[in-house]
């Protein structure tokens, strides 16, 4: 969900003002500021949520890859609709091989690709 978002009818907005604030951040403001812990259980603070599993994940690859949480957020903020796999937003059903270019480059061998293809992923493939 993004930092601001519309509802699909236009009437409501929903603002996360801390959207770009790391959770590390805000438990450690909150633990200094001494807030009381408010028990829910909704929202993923269940011990078997998936959410749990991925705050884990998530926390590995940054103690193994310092920067990495940051960099998949970064890609969130900058995506490429073109560049997602949506079938709303591109008909990839009727996507067709295109034809191979006119121009060759000299000494390439022009049925490289389909070869490879056929010993990489077999005569079937698609």
């Amino acid at each position: 969900m993004p930092p601001k978002l519309r509802s699909d009818d236009g009437r409501h907005l929903v603002i996360r003002p801390l959207a770009y604030v790391p959770e590390r951040e805000i438990a450690r403001y909150a633990r200094a500021r001494k807030f009381p812990i408010i028990p829910c259980t909704l929202c993923g603070s269940q011990p078997n949520a998936q959410r749990r599993v991925v705050a884990r994940m998530l926390e590995d690859w940054e103690r193994e890859h310092p920067g990495r949480t940051e960099a998949i957020f970064s890609a969130l903020c900058n995506v490429e609709a073109a560049h997602l796999a949506d079938p709303r937003l591109f008909d990839f059903a009727s996507l067709r091989q295109l034809a191979p270019p006119a121009v060759a480059v000299a000494g390439a061998d022009p049925d490289a690709d389909a070869r490879f293809e056929r010993e990489t992923l077999g005569d079937g493939a698609p």
